[in-house]
């Protein structure tokens, strides 16, 4: 495990008990979304953050700027320090870290479902509800469109690959000719 996967743990840690304690767990995981999804669709933005010669003052405030009164002071406070600590580029490793402690916590489970055409939101549900009665937990799901599965779908729930996509079962059966 690296040195920047434990520190944006302990980061995440440390805003899911403060989150808890004033009852935002959930609004705050969403909205750490908003700001890695936004960083993530705005490569200038993070070049902008990871520039070392402009003062974190700046940088805090075009921050501020942005998301306004979109993320709560508890959030900001918390993004404020990453970027004064100069570890901004941990800002998705903490999304991820703390959807997971969050997860754990709420007895969910985050899941992302591959599929080779994109599924209607009644059929991720019946995924969510499919897998949530396998893993014991409730199932949160993003789908991911991977046209390489030629049909079928897998499901990533933490460390476990459930595999039911066609290109799986025709890889598992080249495997068993190959014996």
């Amino acid at each position: 495990m690296s040195r920047d996967t434990v520190v944006a743990k302990r980061y995440a840690k440390a805003l899911f008990e403060l989150a808890q304690e004033q009852s935002i767990v959930s609004q705050v995981g969403e909205q750490l979304k908003l700001v890695v999804d936004t960083l993530g669709k705005e490569p200038e933005a993070s070049k902008f953050l990871d520039l070392p010669s402009i003062d974190p003052a700046k940088k805090i405030a075009v921050f501020k700027g942005s998301f306004g009164d979109q993320i709560s002071a508890l959030l900001l406070h918390t993004l404020e320090l990453l970027i004064i600590r100069g570890r901004q580029d941990l800002i998705a490793d903490v999304y991820k870290a703390y959807t997971k402690v969050a997860g754990e916590s709420l007895g969910q489970a985050q899941a992302t479902v591959y599929t080779a055409k994109s599924l209607t939101g009644a059929e991720l549900s019946e995924v969510e509800i499919i897998f949530g009665k396998l893993s014991g937990k409730k199932i949160v799901a993003e789908q991911i469109v991977d046209s390489s599965l030629l049909g079928g779908v897998q499901v990533r729930i933490g460390d476990r690959l459930y595999d039911g996509s066609l290109s799986g079962k025709l890889e598992r059966l080249q495997k068993s000719f190959k014996i």
